[in-house]
């Protein structure tokens, strides 16, 4: 595990808040000189801290409004089974996310598609062409509370 301090967590802070935002304008913001700043993002992109930038996008202003999660249980849980299904589902593009999880199902899908009949169309002619998947259990999200990927303590320490 890496070691970062409280500047560096208000860093990373500040870029998740605006991955544009320059060291400059860091650095002024934290009472501190550019040099410094870059050289703890450089050390954090290195160790891995930051693994990217990315823009963030609207599914449903390029008309993918509907997104299913989906409990998956496969049929046989021997290690190449595992394995052939991950590479299996994400070669899916309806797949956003794929997490290997514990309890009543194997895997859990985010799936993101146009509409009701898109994702029948996806589940009737491409997650059930995958082999070993036993049972398919989808949730619809009728509503989106939160949808934020930094966690939570990163912005209490920004609030110093």
């Amino acid at each position: 595990m890496s070691k970062i301090d409280d500047i560096d967590k208000q860093i990373l802070a500040y870029l998740h808040e605006d991955a544009y935002m320059s060291n400059k304008d860091i650095a002024q913001r934290l009472g501190m000189s550019p040099t410094p700043i870059h050289e703890r993002i450089k050390r954090m992109e290195k160790e891995g801290i930051i693994t990217g930038y990315k823009a963030i996008i609207n599914p449903n202003k390029l008309g993918k409004s509907l997104t299913v999660f989906c409990d998956i249980s496969l049929k046989e849980h021997a290690a190449e089974y595992l394995k052939q299904f991950e590479e299996d589902v994400m070669n899916l593009l309806e797949v956003q996310e794929c997490y290997c999880v514990s309890g009543h199902s194997d895997f859990l899908l985010k799936i993101v598609v146009a509409d009701m009949d898109e994702y029948r169309d996806f589940i009737l002619h491409k997650l059930a062409s995958i082999k070993n998947i036993g049972n398919a259990q989808s949730h619809f999200v009728m509503n989106q509370i939160q949808n934020e990927s930094i966690l939570p303590w990163l912005n209490q320490e920004k609030t110093r």
